[in-house]
């Protein structure tokens, strides 16, 4: 071959260094135990790869199921001959820790697990009392229960009942006056938690007692509660019925509903209640939404009777003492919560409308009502104060409060002397908004009032108090304490800006007798469980000021007891006036008693002077005005004036024999005035620049110095 066809031989490439691989970085113990595990792992897989498992022979299966299926058999048959009644201790152990008492079972536990509703029948069921009771009996006798379960919703934690029967069960429930009750099984931590149940599809009570005693309440009660299929001719198939009393009235009291099978538990349960105690009456339709669950329901409601307060026994609820009552409402629950929507009705002869609600689960259910009144009758707020209404023709009373009228009238007293139920305030707490937009039949010319109540642990306080007048107001508060053993009154209330024409619409030979501005201020405090006691025992102080006006001549000459001249003006019905120049009486007010020792009136031709007492103990007075006529005349008699007996009815007259000579004027106003400067401001601030009590307080200090200054010597 010659050397051109030769082919060339390739050269060989040097190989290139294999590039370096970073060193990783150093492992933590755990990284590299995890690293072991799966390099292990992948190496055994590996290996059992190539590994194949035999099949089993038949011979081997068929010993298998033969043992499986004899196991089933033996657990199936000792089921069956199983003896249930060894679980009754451990049930019995698991009922009384739930319910805080002991429970026992005395007769058979029988079960029947082989259904898709496994049931089971429990036999003479007895639950103790708890240990405060005074009855160390049986709360509950239970001749059997039976009970029957799905299984499936079982299995996911869900509860579907579908049969709940009780034969003769006998309830004895017991309430003491702590409000402690036997059937509170949450041993004092969960309170008035609704009851509910789950599902059940057919709820069955045969022939069931229930005794209630209530020490709070003043209640016992006796009835039968059933529940089948249908009761009595009528659609119903639960009932209970029973009777007993209340406060020592007759108490009845009958609820029915459906039929208790087959319920549909998205189906709303529906029910009718009746209640009579004395002569309360409540009626109520309403619906269960989720049946069992008593957590909620609504019922339209009806209710009438002589007084609110009776329905304490019924409710639990403390409710102010009312004149007869006819109103409803829609009832409804959720929770611890419960709700009257659309209240209204009429309370007396006064409409009443607003809401209200109850919270309970609370160390004290919370009252919370806004009510409104279009038209009050004064008459109505004197039952609020153990009073009561006027008992004439038209007006409405209960016969009990007709009683009460008719001894404050034999009395001549204003002041009642029922007790107040001092326990009921501090169970309670409220927080209530009233208004009434027009005011009928008062004393005084009053046109609206309004009021907000808080009530918390005891302590009651009615503010702000507000009564409105056709021009000016009454505002202030008052409270009440029923924290301490004797409950404490206090009230400060003020009239301002107020017409004397206004508040008092006095018509006299045909014309009014005074007009004017006036002012006043009363604070007090009482302590006593009673009205009557609270003000018998008040101390503080009250004043009355009138700054300025105009009165008619012929009552300032009276006043001054110029009988001629003022009997004169009044026959000719002369019209005329004379300016008040200002009017003040101070009351010091100490154990019921209010001393008057100031009492100035100053018109144009008069200044009247005076003193006197109001003994709100025994409600009587007496009083002494002297007229001070400023001018010197022959024809005049000057004699005392004197108002006393009864403050309801107090009669006037002229103390005879004391006439005085013009000249001890000056004194008197002198003795009289000095001091007013100091209490005008207990009214109002202004009231001491005012420059018609000013100019009088001035012109006594200008007239008694000298005369002072003379008697002295």
């Amino acid at each position: 071959m010659s050397e051109a066809n030769k082919t060339p031989t390739p050269r060989r490439q040097p190989r290139k260094a294999p590039a370096r691989r970073p060193e990783p970085a150093p492992r933590r113990p755990l990284d590299r135990a995890g690293a072991w595990t799966r390099e292990h792992w992948t190496a055994t897989r590996e290996r059992l790869s190539h590994v194949r498992l035999k099949k089993p022979s038949k011979k081997a299966l068929y010993w298998s199921g033969g043992i499986v299926a004899t196991l089933a058999i033996a657990i199936a048959i000792l089921i069956a001959i199983w003896d249930w009644n060894w679980f009754r201790g451990p049930v019995e152990r698991m009922a009384s820790a739930r319910l805080h008492r002991t429970v026992d079972i005395t007769g058979d536990l029988n079960v029947h697990p082989f259904s898709w509703q496994p049931s089971a029948t429990v036999d003479g069921v007895r639950i103790a009392n708890p240990s405060w009771a005074p009855n160390r009996g049986q709360m509950a006798t239970i001749d059997r229960i039976e009970v029957k379960i799905r299984l499936l919703p079982l299995l996911k934690g869900d509860v579907d009942l579908r049969l709940l029967r009780f034969d003769r069960p006998n309830v004895d429930l017991y309430s003491d006056a702590q409000g402690r009750a036997t059937w509170d099984f949450s041993d004092g931590k969960k309170k008035d938690e609704p009851t509910r149940l789950p599902p059940i599809r057919n709820f069955i009570i045969n022939d069931g007692k229930l005794k209630l005693r209530d020490e709070k309440r003043n209640l016992t009660f006796n009835g039968a509660v059933n529940a089948a299929e249908q009761l009595g001719a009528a659609n119903r198939g639960f009932e209970l019925r029973g009777d007993g009393r209340l406060n020592q009235q007759p108490f009845t009291a009958r609820v029915v509903g459906g039929p208790l099978l087959n319920i549909d538990k998205d189906k709303p349960y529906p029910f009718d209640a009746d209640i009579r105690a004395g002569d309360t009456y409540i009626t109520a339709r309403g619906a269960v939404p989720e049946p069992f669950d008593l957590g909620q329901f609504h019922m339209n409601t009806t209710a009438r009777g002589p007084d609110l307060a009776d329905m304490y026994g019924i409710t639990g609820v403390a409710l102010p003492n009312t004149p007869p009552y006819n109103v409803r409402g829609r009832l409804s629950r959720e929770g611890k919560v419960w709700r009257i929507n659309g209240f209204s009705g009429r309370i007396g002869d006064s409409d009443i409308s607003g809401t209200i609600s109850v919270e309970t689960g609370r160390e004290r259910p919370l009252l919370k009502a806004d009510l409104r009144t279009r038209s009050l009758d004064f008459d109505d707020l004197g039952a609020l104060f153990g009073g009561a209404p006027k008992t004439g023709a038209g007006e409405t009373a209960s016969p009990e409060q007709k009683a009460v009228a008719a001894t404050l009238n034999a009395q001549q007293r204003l002041f009642p002397d029922s007790t107040l139920k001092v326990d009921r305030i501090r169970a309670i707490d409220a927080d209530v908004s009233y208004r009434a937009a027009t005011i009928r039949d008062a004393p005084v010319n009053l046109s609206a009032a309004s009021v907000h109540v808080k009530l918390n642990d005891g302590l009651l306080r009615a503010d702000p108090l507000r009564l409105d007048l056709p021009k000016g107001q009454v505002s202030g508060y008052v409270q009440l304490n029923a924290r301490k053993a004797t409950p404490v009154t206090d009230l400060d209330l003020r009239l301002s800006n107020a017409r004397l024409e206004q508040l008092f619409p006095i018509k006299l030979m045909g014309g009014t007798p005074f007009t004017g501005a006036v002012a006043a201020r009363a604070k007090l405090t009482g302590t006593g469980d009673s009205v009557h006691k609270a003000f018998a025992s008040a101390n503080g102080e009250v004043m009355v000021v009138i700054p300025g006006g105009d009165i008619r001549e012929a009552f300032a000459e009276l006043m001054g007891v110029n009988v001629v001249k003022g009997l004169g003006l009044l026959l000719s019905k002369d019209q005329s006036t004379t300016p008040i120049r200002c009017g003040v009486a101070h009351f010091k007010t100490s154990g019921g008693v209010m001393t008057a020792n100031q009492i100035v009136f100053d018109t144009g031709p008069v200044i009247v002077t005076g003193s006197g007492t109001v003994n709100l103990g025994s409600e009587r007075m007496a009083f002494r005005v002297q007229g001070h006529p400023k001018e010197f005349r022959l024809v005049r008699l000057m004699l005392p004036v004197t108002a006393s007996g009864p403050i309801r009815s107090p009669k006037l007259g002229v103390e005879p024999g004391k006439a005085i000579a013009q000249g001890g004027v000056a004194v008197a106003l002198g003795a009289l005035l000095t001091p007013l400067a100091a209490i005008l401001p207990f009214v109002d601030p202004g009231l001491a620049k005012d420059a018609n009590c000013s100019a009088l307080v001035g012109q006594a200090r200008a007239e008694g110095a000298p005369v002072g200054k003379t008697a002295a010597r």
